[in-house]
């Protein structure tokens, strides 16, 4: 399924532990823009549904996509009135990238496992030695945990500022 939210919750916990390197907002942002193509190519009938921005050649240009997006967006921000929802014209570029490549790079990962048409190592390697390495309702238990374990350390930071 595209955009799946269990992609946030490693995000989630590496927010918690590295609240001042990692942005959630760009880890989640670009997770949703990698499953853009599968959305893509689930709706023309195309396979492989997981493709190019699946691997790790495409993940990380994706990453840099978001960076970019952000870079416009802060820049139209100095010019123009755009809302701040949690804040993200204080996030600082490393922030950003830390959290747009941490995600980008996860999402292989993690789809490379459950998916059987990914080639995360194309166009060096055909073969996908992750997949199936552990059952699928693990990897969801794993990442439910991640994320429930991410809102616990973030509810406890923010506790600690107050």
């Amino acid at each position: 399924m595209p955009v799946t939210p269990f992609h946030f919750g490693l995000g989630a916990a590496l927010k918690a532990v590295a609240p001042r390197h990692v942005s959630f907002l760009s880890f989640a942002a670009v997770n949703v823009f990698i499953d853009v193509e599968s959305l893509y190519n689930m709706m023309n009938g195309n396979f492989p549904v997981h493709a190019f921005f699946h691997t790790y050649v495409g993940a990380p240009l994706m990453a840099g996509f978001t960076v970019l997006l952000f870079l416009l967006a802060r820049w139209c921000a100095t010019r123009f009135y755009l809302p701040n929802p949690y804040r993200w014209q204080q996030l600082s570029l490393l922030q950003v990238s830390v959290g747009a490549l941490l995600g980008a790079l996860s999402h292989v990962v993690f789809d490379s496992i459950m998916h059987i048409d990914i080639l995360p190592l194309h166009p060096f390697s055909n073969e996908n030695v992750l997949y199936e390495v552990i059952p699928l309702l693990y990897l969801h238990l794993l990442c439910t945990f991640l994320g429930v374990l991410g809102l616990i350390g973030v509810y406890i930071r923010k506790a600690d500022e107050v």
